[in-house]
C-alpha cells in the first residue's frame, strides 16, 4: 500500500503524464481515473479539493505537479494547474515573485520565453504573409469607412 492508501494513485499517475499546464476534470472524471466514486465531502464541501498537503487526496495531486483551482462543486468540476515550484520550475517560477525585472544568472528579463510552447506555428506557415488579402483588406476598410459615416452621421444629429 501506497502513501495515499492506494485509492488517489491512479490520479496521480494520470497527472504525471500530463504535458498541459491547466487541465479541466469533472468530478466524475476523477471518479473514472481512480476507479472508485469519490466520498459525499467530495461534492458538497469545497475544502476537500484544498491542497493541502495533510489530505491524502491533494497529497497525491500535488506531489504529481498540479495544484486544484476553480472548484465548482455545483457544476461537479474543478481546474489541475501545473504547479511550476513542484514540477521542477521553482527557479523560473521564483523570477516572477517580488519586483525583480532582471534574472540574476541570465541577466535577462523573467518574461523573456515565458509564452514558449504556448501556441504552434503550422509548418510552412509564411509569417511574412498579410493576415488579409487584397479583396478581404478592401471589405474590411469600406466597412470601417461604413461605420464611420455612422458615427458622423449621429453625431452631426447630436449636434443640432
Amino acid at each position: 500500500m501506497t502513501k495515499y492508501g492506494g485509492r488517489y494513485d491512479p490520479l496521480k499517475a494520470f497527472l504525471l503524464v500530463q504535458t498541459v499546464s491547466r487541465l479541466p476534470m469533472t468530478f466524475s472524471g476523477v471518479e473514472k481515473t481512480i476507479g472508485a466514486k469519490l466520498p459525499r465531502s467530495a461534492k458538497a464541501h469545497r475544502a476537500w479539493w484544498s491542497n493541502d498537503t495533510s489530505h491524502v487526496q491533494a497529497k497525491a495531486w500535488l506531489d504529481a505537479g498540479y495544484r486544484a483551482e476553480q472548484v465548482d462543486k455545483d457544476a461537479g468540476t474543478l481546474v489541475f494547474v501545473r504547479d511550476r515550484k513542484a514540477h521542477g520550475f521553482a527557479e523560473e517560477a521564483d523570477m516572477f515573485e517580488g519586483n525583480k525585472s532582471i534574472e540574476p544568472k541570465t541577466g535577462r528579463h523573467p518574461m523573456i520565453g515565458a509564452l514558449k510552447g504556448t501556441f504552434t506555428i503550422e509548418p510552412g506557415w509564411d509569417l511574412t504573409k498579410p493576415a488579409l488579402d487584397e479583396d478581404e483588406l478592401a471589405e474590411w476598410e469600406a466597412s470601417l469607412d461604413r461605420k464611420a459615416d455612422l458615427i458622423d452621421e449621429m453625431l452631426s444629429k447630436k449636434r443640432r
